[in-house]
């Protein structure tokens, strides 16, 4: 079955001043989200980003070649109306944060997820104050309450567009550490990225390239590094 697509139906898209922030316009006309609110972006820098995506598309509309549109729609129509519970939800990946999960055998991938894992929780205990446990095995692992804590506080304090692209940062690397180390850009994306994937490639090296695996790792890297993107876009000066 044929799935019915939307035309592109404007010339232009353009980012343009509105209100307190910036806005996009299709022949003039501002874009609004999905719910129909005002699409209040808050830097120039990302209402230009999605400009482009919308500038970018020939004939039928795809969403998904507009991250950033989306993560957008998402913030203003989802994120706005419940902040806290989006906040609590991130935050309770720290009882079971992937880094605090560690290998029993062999040790060649213990001591990689070491290599990998150790300086980002250093971090999160240096500079949130937020040590967490370590474990080996399937076995639970209580962590500290004032370092959950620390960690819930630290996405109470942002906004509802630094935190749409914390929901992703947190949720595909399935860590709140390696969420907010992207979020105050302690390391890059692309290191993060990989700490992330340490068992995934561990994997692939023991078995061997599957195409399927691939092409899932790699949708899933791009989402990643597309919300870190959308986030420095929304913290651009410019």
């Amino acid at each position: 079955m044929t799935v019915w697509a939307p035309r592109r139906f404007y010339a232009a898209a353009t980012a343009e001043p509105e209100g307190p922030g910036w806005t996009v316009r299709l022949d003039g006309r501002a874009v609004r989200t999905p719910a129909k609110a005002p699409l209040i972006l808050p830097t120039r820098a990302l209402a230009e980003a999605i400009a482009a995506e919308w500038a970018a598309q020939d004939g039928a509309i795809d969403p998904a070649s507009m991250p950033l549109a989306r993560a957008a729609n998402s913030a203003i129509d989802k994120v706005v109306v419940q902040r806290a519970e989006v906040a609590a939800m991130l935050a309770s990946y720290g009882e079971t944060d992937l880094l605090c999960h560690r290998a029993e055998a062999p040790a060649a991938l213990a001591a990689r997820q070491a290599l990998a894992w150790d300086p980002l929780l250093a971090w999160a205990a240096a500079d949130l104050g937020a040590p967490l446990i370590t474990a080996t095995g399937v076995m639970p692992v209580v962590q500290p309450s004032a370092s959950l804590a620390r960690l819930g506080a630290a996405l109470d304090a942002l906004d509802a567009f630094e935190l749409t692209a914390a929901h992703d940062l947190v949720t595909l690397s399935g860590s709140v550490v390696i969420g907010l180390a992207a979020l105050q850009g302690r390391f890059p994306a692309d290191d993060l990225w990989r700490a992330a994937t340490v068992d995934d490639a561990w994997q692939a090296e023991i078995w061997g390239h599957d195409d399927e695996a691939f092409r899932a790792a790699e949708a899933r890297r791009e989402a990643f590094l597309s919300a870190a993107r959308f986030l420095s876009l929304t913290r651009a000066r410019t």
